[in-house]
């Protein structure tokens, strides 16, 4: 007997993407770039927030074409430590303060 085939639709299985980015990465900037230009009031704050938010757009429309999810990669590798010391061998008997660092 043959393995029976389901279809698995594309539409409930996408990338939550907002104007080809990230959505919350674009509208967080897009927000960022309002304050910019509200708060300020003033013609030069104006088109350095529209410049600003464009540029974000770009950049975050360039990172969702090369992986949609990376914005979860870099969060989860800044809390990787910066090194970790070898410590390969099954015998080794680790100090209390050794064994309260990994807590």
């Amino acid at each position: 007997m043959a393995l029976r085939m389901i279809p698995i639709r594309r539409a409930g299985n996408r990338d939550n993407l907002f104007m080809g980015g990230d959505r919350e990465m674009v509208m967080f900037s897009g927000l960022l770039a309002a304050i910019l230009i509200f708060a300020a009031q003033d013609w030069l704050s104006a088109g350095v927030g529209i410049f600003a938010w464009f540029i974000a757009i770009w950049i975050l429309r360039k990172m969702a074409n090369a992986d949609p999810k990376m914005r979860f990669v870099y969060l989860r590798n800044r809390r990787y430590k910066p090194y970790y010391p070898p410590r390969a061998t099954p015998f080794r008997d680790n100090t209390a303060a050794q064994g309260k660092q990994y807590k």
